[in-house]
């Protein structure tokens, strides 16, 4: 395998990555990208992950005339928890030690996180596995990913998506939908591209966080995109040169 780019990474999956269909758990998802994480730490990069929660729970589609926003919210932090218990199990199987760290301790699945913890397991060769959001409703995981991606001091945000990248408009939709190659976190605010929510833009911006969105229904895609930089898309705050 030749040399990976990057020393230590925060990788963001949705919910949806860890599902396939009706099954809120694919069994072949996990294992394959268990697998891969576990081939991607061997190579002695560090990796951070946050995980979404689209397949079991959306606060936006709940009723939140009954539920409330911060009741839903609460609910979606409690399923990423979920997700990442059974993503640690997985990871575990295929011999990759693997711990989770929440905001707030929730023994016996998950211990409250402390920086200087999460860098010395990730130093260790553990995947670590940050949960339950914020901790707090109305943020988002993609803020939750792009604040422990710079507590973390790491040197790039991966962001696994269904599509091989971010495009104008809606490449299920429109099939002359145009694929970006490089953003600037400026232009994906102009252009309204709804790649992540405003709060985790701003958060990478100002910490000149570079990000990268890409594929992740096949998991190699994932040794792929440390690789290559043209896999995928780019986003960084300056202009590529």
């Amino acid at each position: 395998m030749s040399r990976l780019r990057y020393s230590r990474v925060l990788l963001k999956l949705s919910g949806e990555a860890l599902a396939d269909g009706d099954e809120q758990f694919s069994h072949a998802k996990l294992t394959g990208l268990s697998q891969v994480l576990a081939e991607v730490v061997q190579t002695g990069v560090q990796v951070g992950v946050v995980c979404g929660a689209g397949n079991l729970f959306r606060a936006r589609q709940a009723n939140l005339g009954v539920l409330g926003r911060v009741t839903a919210d609460q609910i979606g932090m409690l399923a990423t928890v979920m997700n990442a218990a059974v993503l640690r199990d997985y990871l575990r199987a295929e011999g990759q030690k693997a711990r989770i760290f929440t905001p707030r301790s929730q023994p016996p699945l998950a211990e409250c996180f402390v920086r200087d913890q999460a860098l010395e397991l990730l130093k260790a060769g553990y995947v670590v596995l940050f949960a339950g959001g914020t901790g707090n409703p109305y943020f988002t995981t993609d803020s939750a990913a792009a604040l422990r991606a710079l507590e973390i001091s790491a040197d790039t945000l991966l962001k696994g998506t269904q599509v091989d990248g971010v495009y104008d408009k809606d490449p299920h939709q429109y099939p002359d939908a145009r694929r970006f190659a490089h953003l600037t976190y400026d232009e994906v605010l102009a252009r309204k591209l709804g790649v992540m929510d405003l709060t985790a833009v701003t958060l990478c911006a100002e910490g000149n966080l570079a990000m990268t969105v890409f594929d992740i229904s096949d998991p190699e895609n994932l040794l792929r995109v440390l690789q290559d930089e043209t896999l995928g898309t780019r986003i960084t705050k300056e202009p590529s040169r």
